[in-house]
């Protein structure tokens, strides 16, 4: 049988997702958008790249959640996109209703899924989706990790002038400003960047890595990042497809990894055809893990925020 992803949200982020699931003929795709038109037309538009792309996958675009029963992923890219000034934290409430909806929808139609969450604020969002949905935690994760690794990998690439594919690095944390670059991780051929870059640049390329996103929204001024978002959620989308047992970073829901409960955070994981088969604790120094703490206290800021609402839908949910 064919694999199946859904994609929620026909935007930037979503059609970019939708491109790349197809061109590396992953699996058949149903983008879907509250926009009447705007889904139907990109998925026809992207099907028909296939002939010249060599690829054979089916596309359908829908304003509604029937075709997309029994998806194998879901991506949830739907909500509104920073702007200028704009934090994360911003969106929480922009967003709550639209990730609330689209997973609620998502699940009626395909119980046994996956789910991606693209949408910022990320790791509240994830937290809106678990309880949302009722899934188990490893069937839940967040793509932040994955992105903010790249961003510092590209930065260190830059900065020594080498190929991206010698750079390693791990990003921990919120998918914000309190992100957890680990330069003590962080190599290039396998010498510690520490060998190679003095402290100022390196602490220049940490700071860039956690405005990296804001960079962005200053340069388009009336959107956010779409591009390397999309990759990040489409190689999450791969090793679950594929089976993979992929070692990323990805934000999955914490109970006492790191001495941090009941969150979701960015940790380096196991992903597979069950999603997030296991959570690795890396061994951090007291700086560090205070880092680490300290992103997570802003996550839960948000989550604590939301928790009034989030206790009716649970609530609603037993009921149902």
């Amino acid at each position: 049988m064919r694999k199946k992803v859904t994609v929620i949200g026909a935007g930037n982020v979503g059609a970019s997702c939708a491109v790349r699931l197809a061109d590396q003929e992953l699996a058949d795709v149903v983008l879907v958008d509250v926009v009447e038109g705007v889904p139907q037309g990109k998925a026809l538009d992207i099907m028909q790249s296939g002939p010249v792309q060599g690829v054979d996958v089916r596309l359908v675009g829908a304003n509604d959640y029937e075709p997309t029963a029994n998806s194998d992923i879901v991506i949830v890219t739907a909500g509104f996109p920073r702007k200028p000034g704009m934090s994360r934290d911003d969106l929480l409430w922009a967003n709550y209703d639209i990730v609330k909806t689209t997973v609620e929808q998502a699940v009626k139609y395909s119980p046994n899924a996956i789910l991606i969450v693209v949408t910022n604020p990320l790791d509240a969002m994830c937290h809106v989706a678990l309880k949302v949905s009722g899934f188990s935690k490893n069937r839940v994760i967040g793509m932040a990790g994955i992105l903010d690794t790249a961003r510092f990998r590209t930065f260190i690439a830059e900065a020594l002038e080498v190929s991206f594919e010698d750079v390693f690095t791990l990003v921990l944390g919120g998918h914000g400003d309190t992100m957890v670059p680990l330069v003590r991780y962080s190599s290039v051929g396998g010498i510690p960047i520490t060998d190679l870059l003095d402290a100022e640049t390196i602490q220049r390329l940490v700071q860039r890595t956690r405005d990296g996103g804001a960079e962005i929204v200053r340069y388009l001024k009336t959107g956010s990042a779409y591009y390397a978002p999309s990759a990040a959620a489409v190689q999450m989308a791969e090793a679950i497809l594929k089976d993979k047992k992929r070692v990323l970073p990805c934000s999955a829901y914490l109970e006492g990894e790191y001495g941090i409960r009941d969150l979701f955070v960015g940790v380096p994981v196991k992903l597979g055809a069950r999603g997030i088969e296991k959570i690795y604790e890396v061994k951090l120094s007291e700086e560090e893990l205070a880092a680490l703490h300290k992103s997570a206290a802003a996550v839960k800021e948000l989550v604590d925020v939301m928790a009034p609402k989030l206790a009716e839908v649970e609530a609603a949910r037993a009921a149902s």
